[in-house]
């Protein structure tokens, strides 16, 4: 059986409940990555930032991203799944809620071990599972998918 520490990548690196998001944005830009874990002490999970999250939540309202903290956006609690949980159940779990990245933790402590993202799903799983995996994580009923590209000039 396949478990999610099998698929996940370790080694997440963590924005911190006070750090600022100006600081989420030069640390995402270095690794290449649209998302960090927000945790507090000894690594507790206490969200996901995303770019996205940084431009609607911040700069769009007008916000100063030098002012405001990862922890100020990290609302209810995040959805995980555990180290020995099955992957075909975290693919699952990832389809049914949509969501293109999920913290894996060890239990009972909520400590964050790693991050399971479409990337590291795409490099296991055979091409037409992948399929209906992106086809249930990107329905259509997400208002990005239904943005038409104006031409140049238009």
């Amino acid at each position: 059986m396949t478990r999610a520490s099998d698929i996940m990548h370790s080694g997440a690196e963590c924005i911190r409940e006070h750090e600022t998001l100006a600081t989420a944005a030069r640390i995402m830009k270095e690794r290449g990555v649209g998302a960090l874990p927000i945790c507090g002490e000894r690594q507790k999970l206490l969200g996901i930032l995303t770019d996205r999250d940084i431009v609607l939540k911040c700069v769009a309202e007008g916000r100063d991203p030098m002012e405001v903290t990862a922890g100020e956006l990290a609302q209810g609690r995040p959805m995980t799944v555990e180290a020995d949980e099955d992957a075909e159940q975290v693919l699952r779990m990832m389809e049914q809620h949509r969501v293109r990245r999920l913290p894996v933790i060890n239990h009972p402590e909520h400590e964050l071990v790693g991050m399971i993202s479409e990337a590291d799903i795409a490099r296991g799983l055979p091409q037409a599972r992948l399929a209906e995996f992106v086809s249930a994580v990107c329905a259509e009923d997400d208002p990005r998918s239904t943005e038409v590209e104006q031409p140049l000039g238009a």
